[in-house]
């Protein structure tokens, strides 16, 4: 790591509670460093030289955390909200002590992927209009989608407010034709409820299946959520524009 930061820092950051619950890890003398007992959070340590062990267990720090959730319906994607639960309701104590934001926003009414991550850089890359990340969804709709209203889907509708979207891909998931999977590389305010609503449709059901590389794990229960793998963090960061289509 090469620098010290404050034991107390490093104890929540590695999912040892709040500063407060922390404070009493320490005054309860159940933290070593170095071989000797600390009771104070002040102290400061470089995790490059100094041994930190909690009940005699080393202590593994890592400075941020990217946890997958499969979002229900129901809950706002804030980190807090006045009149309805928030996504931060459903994550563990032990990871929302480490100030967790949502990468992006679903509706209340919308389900299924959701990255939450403390590490603000790959937030902003994810997000930023430039960065054309792809995301993919499920969909269904009120009533059959025509081949010329995919069609429209693909090139790109003009909204209620004169925007035309960028081309998409879409593709029918079943013979009825209500339901489609469609895939952006932008995020405007409501873009997939409002595209379907200039084809006539309305959307009844919505789910996020993936963000850029990240597809929501099928063993992830509605609600819950996990950390990423090593090899979903590593290729979350390494994104770029090759899976954009022509004129994206």
């Amino acid at each position: 790591m090469g620098k010290r930061q404050r034991l107390d820092k490093i104890l929540s950051h590695a999912g040892f509670g709040s500063r407060r619950e922390v404070k009493i890890l320490l005054r309860a003398r159940r933290v070593l460093v170095n071989g000797e007992v600390v009771t104070s959070g002040e102290r400061g340590i470089d995790l490059e030289q100094d041994l930190v062990l909690v009940d005699g267990q080393p202590v593994q720090y890592r400075e941020f955390i990217y946890l997958m959730l499969n979002k229900p319906a129901g809950y706002v994607t804030a980190t807090k909200d006045r009149y309805a639960p928030t996504v931060l309701d459903l994550i563990p104590e032990e990871w929302r002590v480490r100030r967790l934001a949502p990468v992006g926003r679903l509706d209340k009414d919308t389900e299924g992927l959701l990255l939450l991550t403390n590490d603000g850089a790959l937030a902003h890359h994810l997000l930023a209009p430039a960065s054309r990340i792809p995301k993919t969804y499920l969909v269904r709709v009120d009533k059959p989608v025509t081949p010329e209203e995919l069609k429209t889907l693909v090139d790109g509708v003009v909204l209620d407010d004169g925007y035309r979207t960028l081309p998409a891909q879409a593709t029918l998931v079943n013979g009825l034709n209500l339901e489609l999977e469609l895939t952006l590389y932008e995020g405007k305010f409501h873009q997939v409820k409002r595209m379907l609503r200039a084809v006539g449709k309305q959307v009844t059901y919505l789910q996020r299946r993936s963000m850029g590389p990240l597809a929501l794990d099928p063993g992830l229960a509605l609600g819950a959520c996990r950390e990423l793998t090593i090899d979903e963090i590593r290729r979350l960061k390494a994104t770029d524009q090759r899976n954009a289509p022509r004129g994206v």
